[in-house]
């Protein structure tokens, strides 16, 4: 489905690429920030940055068969809180983004993004990074597993209604292996930001609004501001009441404000001196209930 759709985002003559080019799903740019830990020598840091990155681009995740053009395009910014080189240890804060087209448009949207400040690892300069689904026995390995399946599973249900399930239950099957893994940020119940309960609130069927809402958000709305923004911002403010029903539906989640979170300037920028009044009216509305330590973002919609 997403080569399907994605052939109308980038159906150009001019820029037609052979149907013999097929590429992996990502376009994955790692960026290794040292500075708290400037005085240690940065071979391990240049050679983690490069392993990640060719680890991250030259696997192939699903069956999906992509043009280079399709690739989804995702930024894994992650710094470095402590290191020892006695035994190897990292400490880490991750923030990872990835973005979607908008069709017709030049416009890249963030269909994803997630802080972790949990992303701790072990990691030698000459290591190797092999991905053996059936033996997740290595973090570094299987926190780059878990967030290469969560940018493609979240960027499918952005392209069909819960198109990315299947490449979920695979991020799923690393929570699992991660459990044995010595490592904070697997367990189950004892954040619900982590990454068990980031993955675990996405496929609860209570959330299945939220999943909902990816799609009608940005095929629906997105999508068709270029052929009819009236239209299609009349629709990006009735797919926000799926954010609504899904926060009531579990109160808990930090699914709807992390989604808040990685689209407000975006909304500001679709409603604020536009739309109708009812509309500003009900985006504002619902914002301000997910996220009311942004109100004065929130009140730029309402201009």
């Amino acid at each position: 489905m997403r080569k399907i759709l994605l052939k109308a985002l980038f159906c150009t003559s001019a820029l037609a690429i052979p149907q013999t080019t097929l590429a992996q799903e990502l376009e994955a740019k790692v960026v290794i920030n040292r500075a708290q830990v400037s005085d240690t020598k940065g071979d391990v840091f240049e050679s983690l940055e490069k392993k990640l990155t060719d680890f991250l681009n030259d696997q192939k995740w699903t069956d999906l068969k992509l043009k280079d053009k399709e690739k989804i395009q995702c930024n894994f910014n992650i710094t470095v809180n402590t290191y020892s080189d006695t035994d190897n240890s990292f400490t880490c804060t991750l923030l990872v983004t990835s973005s979607r087209p908008v069709f017709n448009t030049t416009y890249m949207t963030t269909a994803f993004s997630n802080r972790d400040p949990q992303f701790n690892f072990n990691f030698q300069e000459h290591d190797r990074l092999e991905f053996r689904p059936e033996q997740i026995d290595n973090q570094l390995v299987a926190l780059m597993a878990y967030y290469a399946y969560m940018i493609i599973g979240i960027d499918l249900d952005t392209m069909s209604p819960m198109g990315g399930t299947d490449v979920l239950h695979r991020a799923e099957e690393i929570v699992a292996a991660g459990q044995t893994l010595d490592y904070p940020g697997w367990k189950a119940f004892d954040d619900n930001k982590n990454r068990f309960g980031l993955l675990n609130d996405y496929l609860d069927g209570s959330m299945e609004k939220f999943r909902e809402l990816q799609y009608q958000y940005h095929r629906k709305g997105l999508d068709q501001m270029a052929e009819n923004p009236d239209t299609a911002r009349a629709r990006i403010a009735e797919s926000l009441e799926l954010l609504s029903v899904a926060k009531k539906a579990r109160s808990k989640s930090h699914l709807p404000q992390l989604f808040s979170e990685y689209k407000r300037e975006e909304l500001i920028n679709l409603f604020a001196k536009k739309g109708t009044p009812t509309e500003k009216e009900k985006a504002h509305k619902i914002l301000f209930a997910i996220d009311p330590s942004q109100s004065a973002q929130w009140e730029k919609i309402k201009k």
